[in-house]
Order: C-alpha cells, then sequence, then structure tokens
C-alpha cells in the first residue's frame, strides 16, 4: 500500500516545463555497486568532529606564517602555524567562535570578529600578533560588525555593519589610532545590503557590492573614503549578479564573476573604461572569478562541475591556465579576499566526501602541499564510502543532480534503510565535501543521498529561481524523486526512508513529512521553519526582506504562506520526529520547533525535542556538534533499523 500512495501523490503533481540546468547524462541507477571492503566500520561520532574544522585563514605580511581560525580546542579559536608546516599554536582563546582574522600591513596586530553565543552579533576584537590580551574594537551591543579590511597604510579598518533591527548592511570606518567609527555608506533601501571587497592600492576608495535581498541582482561599486561618494562602476539592465571579487593596482580592470551572459554565473575580466567583459570559460558549468596576484600577472579563479571544483591560474598576457594540482573534491579559495601571499603563493583548501577539509598552498605553476592535518588516524578514507556523482529526472523532466553514499558490503536485496539529506539555503548547493552527517550514517549501513534540488545555486539563474513562491513544492518532489532512484538500485527497502536537514532542509524535512507522509518512516528536523508568518516576525530584519523576495507579500499573498507553511499539514505528519534547536538562533527563532513539538504532542504523535542554549543557527561547540549527530543516529536507528541501544 505504501507504493501506491506514493505514486498516486507523485502523479497529481501537474505536468511543467523541464527547467534549464546544464546538461549532464541521467544515472542508471543500476550501474551503482557497493563495494567490498573488511575493514569497513561504524566511524565514532566523537572522532567525526575531534577531527577538526578549519575555517578563515591569513597570511602574515611576510608571508611565513598563517593565522587559522580552527576548532582543535573544541570551539573556533585562533591558532598560528608556520606557512613552512608546522603544529599550530593556539593564539587566543575564547568560548564563543573567533572567525575572518586579518593581519594589519605592519604584522604588528591581528583583528577578528567573535560573537556571543551563536548570536551573530560580532564585534571585532584586536590582538598583537607576538600574543596577548585581546583589546575590542567596537563593543556593540546593537550591531553585528564583520569582514575587516585593513587599508594599504595600516591607519584605517574598513569592515561591514548591520544595526540589529535593520535590514541593511552598510560599510564603516575605523580610525586605528583613535579607534573611532565612522559610517561610509549609508543604504536606505531595507531590500539592499553592501558587501566589502578590497581597498584601491592608493588607499583613496574602497571597492564593494551592493546587492539586492533575492541575490538576484547585485553590481560593483567604488567609494570614495573622503567623501563617502559611491560610483557604480557594472551598469546593466534588468536583474544581472556581478559580483566583484578583485581589483587591478590602475583600478581599470575589475575580477567579477556575472551571470550575464546566458544567466550562468561566470569569472570573467571587466573593463570599466569600456564595459567590456572578457569571459575565462566558455563551458557549461559556474565558475567564480578570485583575485590577482601581487604583481598583477595572473588571476586566480575557480570552475564548479555540480559540486565538484577546481582551481586555476590565469596569466594574463597569454591568457593561458595552470590547473592547481589538488585531489579530486571540492578545492576552493577562501571567501575573505585573503588568497595570495605577497610573493604571489595561494592558499587554498581541498575536501572530499571521505576526507576532511584542509589548507594547501599553491605556487604559480600549479604545483600544491598540504598545509593543515585535521583528520584523525581513525578517520582513514579508505574506509569511508565516497559520495557518488548522480543525475535523475523529477516529475516534470528537470535533471537534478545529487550525492549518494553507498555503505560498503551491502547485498543488492533491497533490506537497506536510507536517508534523503536535503541542504539548507534554499540558495545553497551540496558539494562533495567532507560530510559528518552522511559518514557516519553510510559507515553504519545506510544509503545516504543529498539532492541539489530546483533553487540551488551551481546550475544557472533560472534553476535557482525555479522555486520561488513555490517552496516546498516543486523542490520537495525533487527530493521525493530522490526516494525513487534510491529504491531503484536495488539496495533500498521502500518502507526504511528517512530525512533529515537543518535550516531549510529541515523545512523540506517538515513539508515532506507534512505532504508526503507515505513516503517517510522517520525525520530529523534541525532549526527548521514551520510557519512563514512567525518566523517573518520574529527573525532577523534582513532575513525578512530575503523571505519576502522568496514568498511575497505576507498579506497581499498571504494564501501563499499558508500553503507553503509546514503547519498548514502538519496534522498529516504521521512519522516519528526528532527536533534539534540551537536557543539563540536569530535565523530561525526556537518558537518555530517548540510549535512543531506542540502540535505534535498534542495530536499524539512521535517527537522528540532537545535544545542547545548558547547555539545560535546550527551547533557551533563541539560537545553540542557531537549530542546532535548522536541523537539523529540513534533516531534514525531506532525507526529505520528498529535498534534502541545509544550510538556511541
Amino acid at each position: 500500500m505504501r507504493y501506491f500512495a506514493f505514486v498516486l501523490i507523485v502523479t497529481v503533481i501537474p505536468a511543467l516545463a523541464a527547467v534549464p540546468t546544464p546538461q549532464r547524462e541521467l544515472t542508471d541507477p543500476q550501474t551503482l555497486s557497493s563495494a567490498a571492503n573488511a575493514n569497513a566500520a561504524p566511524v565514532l561520532v566523537a572522532d567525526l568532529f575531534y577531527t577538526r574544522s578549519n575555517g578563515a585563514i591569513a597570511w602574515s605580511p611576510d608571508g611565513k606564517e598563517v593565522v587559522i581560525s580552527t576548532n582543535l580546542s573544541g570551539r573556533l579559536n585562533l591558532w598560528k602555524a608556520s606557512a613552512e608546516g608546522s603544529w599550530p599554536v593556539q593564539f587566543a582563546r575564547s568560548d564563543d567562535r573567533q572567525i575572518g582574522a586579518t593581519w594589519s600591513p605592519d604584522g604588528k596586530w591581528i583583528v577578528f570578529e567573535s560573537d556571543s553565543g551563536g548570536n551573530e552579533l560580532f564585534d571585532l576584537f584586536a590582538i598583537p600578533a607576538s600574543g596577548g590580551a585581546t583589546e575590542n574594537l567596537t563593543y556593540t551591543n546593537d550591531a553585528s560588525e564583520t569582514a575587516a579590511h585593513w587599508s594599504p597604510d595600516g591607519k584605517w579598518l574598513a569592515f561591514e555593519k548591520k544595526l540589529e533591527d535593520a535590514p541593511a548592511t552598510d560599510i564603516a570606518l575605523l580610525e586605528w589610532s583613535t579607534r573611532k567609527v565612522t559610517l561610509l555608506t549609508h543604504e536606505a533601501t531595507p531590500d539592499h545590503l553592501w558587501q566589502l571587497v578590497a581597498w584601491g592600492s592608493d588607499g583613496r576608495s574602497i571597492y564593494a557590492n551592493r546587492s539586492n535581498a533575492a541575490f538576484s541582482d547585485s553590481s560593483a561599486w567604488r567609494i570614495d573614503v573622503a567623501s563617502g561618494k559611491a560610483e557604480g562602476l557594472t551598469p546593466h539592465k534588468g536583474e544581472v549578479v556581478i559580483q566583484l571579487t578583485g581589483v587591478s593596482s590602475d583600478g581599470q580592470t575589475l575580477a567579477v564573476t556575472s551571470n550575464e551572459q546566458g544567466g550562468i554565473p561566470k569569472a570573467a575580466l571587466f573593463r570599466s573604461a569600456s564595459d567590456i567583459y572578457e569571459w575565462l570559460d566558455s563551458g557549461p558549468w559556474e565558475n567564480d572569478s578570485g583575485e590577482f596576484s601581487p604583481d598583477g600577472k595572473s588571476l586566480v579563479w575557480m570552475r564548479n562541475a555540480g559540486g565538484r571544483s577546481d582551481i586555476f591560474v590565469r596569466d594574463l598576457a597569454s591568457r593561458r591556465d595552470v590547473k592547481v594540482e589538488l585531489p579530486p573534491g571540492d578545492n576552493w579559495l577562501p571567501s575573505d579576499g585573503r588568497i595570495f601571499s605577497r610573493d604571489g603563493r595561494l592558499l587554498v583548501k581541498h575536501q572530499a566526501s571521505n576526507t576532511p577539509g584542509d589548507y594547501w598552498i599553491a605556487g604559480a605553476d600549479g604545483t600544491s602541499k598540504q598545509l593543515t592535518r585535521s583528520g584523525l588516524a581513525s578517520i582513514d578514507p579508505a574506509n569511508l564510502p565516497e559520495a557518488h556523482l548522480v543525475s535523475y529526472k523529477s516529475f516534470d523532466g528537470t535533471t537534478i543532480s545529487a550525492y549518494l553514499w553507498l555503505p560498503f558490503n551491502l547485498k543488492r536485496d533491497g533490506r537497506a534503510p536510507a536517508v534523503v539529506l536535503p541542504h539548507g539555503g534554499p540558495i545553497g548547493q551540496t558539494i562533495d565535501d567532507f560530510n559528518r552527517t552522511a559518514a557516519a550514517l553510510s559507515s553504519r549501513g545506510y544509503v545516504c543521498i543529498a539532492p541539489n534540488v530546483r533553487g540551488s545555486t551551481g546550475y544557472g539563474i533560472a534553476f535557482q529561481k525555479a522555486n520561488v513562491k513555490d517552496l516546498g513544492g516543486g523542490d520537495l518532489q525533487d527530493e521525493v524523486y530522490a526516494t525513487k532512484f534510491l529504491v531503484a538500485t536495488g539496495y533500498v527497502d521502500i518502507k526504511k526512508i528517512g530525512i533529515a536537514g537543518g535550516s531549510y532542509g529541515g523545512y523540506i524535512t517538515l513539508m515532506a513529512l507534512a505532504k508526503t507522509p507515505s513516503v517517510w518512516a522517520a525525520g530529523v528536523d534541525s532549526y527548521g521553519i514551520v510557519n512563514w508568518f512567525t518566523t517573518l516576525q520574529n527573525e532577523d530584519a534582513f532575513l525578512q526582506e530575503y523571505d519576502k523576495a522568496l514568498l511575497g507579500d505576507p498579506i497581499k499573498d498571504k494564501k501563499l504562506y499558508e500553503a507553503q507553511s509546514p503547519i498548514t499539514f502538519i496534522k498529516q505528519i504521521k512519522a516519528p520526529l526528532l527536533v534539534l534547536h540551537g536557543s539563540n538562533d536569530i535565523r530561525v527563532p526556537k518558537e518555530e520547533s517548540e510549535q512543531v513539538v506542540a502540535l505534535i504532542e498534542a495530536q499524539h504523535g512521535t517527537v522528540e525535542a532537545h535544545y542547545y542554549s548558547n547555539e545560535g543557527h546550527g551547533f557551533s561547540k563541539r560537545e553540542d556538534q557531537i549530542d546532535a549527530l548522536e541523537r539523529t543516529v540513534d533516531w534514525l536507528d531506532r525507526y529505520l533499523k528498529g535498534n534502541t541501544r545509544r550510538t556511541q
């Protein structure tokens, strides 16, 4: 009966035209095979998180050291290491995360940002580069200051500033000698924000992006520091995404990522004097530009092919590219504009589905060496199932890509449990990264699949916009069709499929359990949205504008808000549900989860909740990360396998 109900739900969806995406071959599910591995065993959840995470990284001015935000101690704190490779030394300590470090041009100071209990109200802090006490530079209780950039002469810090109750983000300046802060921009439109990119080489101007709340339109700007006058550099008609990433020393050439050509984001050089683009790649996949080398002779850029990425260095004179030599997987550039050392070496990061993320240093010739080593000895890539990149057709013929993890030593007898892992966002993409949830589950015999459903980035602007005003509609069916693909492999039991996601993935989990209840045997919702009306009332002001860009006006589009809120269908939930949430979440307030729990309890459903104090949107403290994943595994073991023993 479950199978026929499943088909009925799918077939009532109206036929629509397929959403255009880059062409790729469909995957025959029968070609996927579980590999034999005599050493396969469940990986300890604790070991997955004692394998440290590496956040932002920055060069010292002389290129001899780096400062890394890493959770070696269980908290994201600052550590220093030699660029030649050494055991890192803890540089600053806090119970709260310390991220976004940047070194002063004279090498004497490091500035970073830190919030309190995950509340995302960041202050800027300074610490002597030789070590010592930290100083709070901004000390605001009603604003968040992030993304600090030193002026070339070290006299000023530019940074992004957002008031707690305001939607807009502006750019501000801090005079280093006096610590005086002044606003440089004064954004008056509630659905736009400024994103700091770089100082001009003469220190007289700042370059930035100005984007709308939906991130469907943006342009590059130059701001005069003395007057605050802003000049648009990339004029265009209609909604076009143009993201500045680097500026040549003379300010005449911009490195940008733009979807002006065919709706696919592409790396380009933009000559501001002539408004002419020089595109770096003509292939079908998205790519991103980076920054110019210190000598101005090259530019680094990255190609993203379905969540697997490669890095290239373009020689600007010959227009030839050198590929940075890294293993296959997710190879990417630090996102905070601190890629090159003064002598032209690159900081890059590599990770893959069975390989923890680490930083590498690459030369201009493409050769590279590993700088950090994050994995515990027990995290052996050879004994962790790796992800397969697969593609399948959804209900309307749209091609959907997904990463699928097949446990070792499975028999193709249709008895294995499976879990669908929707990503957050909705603007986002599952990539070939070190996914701790998938590693824990697949090493325990679960087949896992993480689809990049409509609304995801990585497949063009038409695909990214395909779920606007259709949240929990077509994108939910893309998740449902992933279960059809799982069953078609011959490994998965249709009665043992769960779903587990966080943020928008938590929302999709709730919509899945409520709108397609016969498909799922269990669910785990981490900080997901249940009611768009209450979310809009209680969330951060900028996210209110972002949500309205996706859903419309809450008064004019009231019926749409109702139809796309899980609370409307909550009585249909039958599967056992685990709910996890941080108490200080400003993106999806804890009240969303409390509503879910109360409603399911009132209808005598099976639900369990756990709330984490001193955590925000997502969990950053190691003990909470471990606890949340252990609870997830236990819940799925109980309802998909019939086990009740606590995971170790």
